[in-house]
């Protein structure tokens, strides 16, 4: 699917364009990566939210600023039951998980 340049595009067409269609090793690579993003995000915000510094959070969770730092950064992927202390005790949330066929 080549798109013209008079052409608009959906989302999930400029996707499939630079990263093939959804069978693909490389787009299962970045929907994976997709989510880690959206993730990070999601924590990043529901920290900034309740009005804590990375070094506040880390200190309710019993992790260090540096390791909160990197899950918001990209840079580390988180393990699920730091992600549930995160959530739960740092962010008084509750973590769902849900898997779809």
């Amino acid at each position: 699917m080549k798109a013209n340049k008079s052409e608009f595009v959906n989302l999930e067409q400029l996707v499939e364009l630079n990263t093939g269609n959804p069978d693909d090793i490389s787009r299962y690579d970045f929907d994976v990566g997709f989510q880690y993003f959206k993730l990070e995000h999601i924590l990043k915000e529901a920290r900034k939210n309740q009005g804590l510094t990375q070094e506040e959070l880390a200190l309710k969770v019993g992790t260090t600023k540096s390791y909160i730092s990197k899950i918001e950064n990209d840079v580390k992927e988180v393990r699920l039951s730091t992600l549930k202390k995160i959530v739960e005790v740092g962010l008084g949330g509750q973590l769902h998980i849900s898997i779809d066929f």
